[in-house]
């Protein structure tokens, strides 16, 4: 199985935070749904160009989380974490990824009347369906 995956070696994020983030964030939108398969840690990264132990990395991280299981000799499935804690992570995602928004913004000069206005924009955008849907 091919994830809809892909890592950065430019991001100021380590590759194994972007492999378990990603990974989360299927798991999270119901794209990769409990009992799925996912593949073995040598395959996934094989596919994206990174180092075995790197891919372990996000692996055991995201087990410690509950949000896969491995099983011995079968191989690594998504766990079904309930809807309760899907909700709680999407909205704690989705709160730190808009708090690392404002601050790239506002690392960039923008004044709070600024973003707030760029936001608006944005949503208004949003809202009208370009490039969102």
């Amino acid at each position: 199985m091919k994830l809809p995956i892909s890592v950065s070696e430019g991001s100021k994020e380590p590759i194994y935070y972007q492999i378990e983030t990603q990974l989360k964030n299927l798991v999270i939108s119901g794209q990769l749904a409990a009992g799925t398969l996912l593949p073995s840690i040598r395959a996934l990264s094989s596919d994206l160009s990174c180092s075995v132990i790197t891919t372990r990395r996000a692996y055991q991280n995201l087990e410690n989380e509950g949000f896969i299981q491995t099983v011995q000799g079968k191989g690594t499935f998504v766990r079904d974490i309930g809807q309760q804690v899907k909700a709680e992570t999407k909205e704690t995602t989705g709160y730190s990824y808009i708090m690392k928004l404002l601050k790239d913004l506002s690392a960039l000069g923008f004044s709070e009347k600024e973003i707030k206005q760029l936001i608006q924009k944005a949503i208004l955008e949003w809202e009208g369906g370009n490039d969102f849907e």
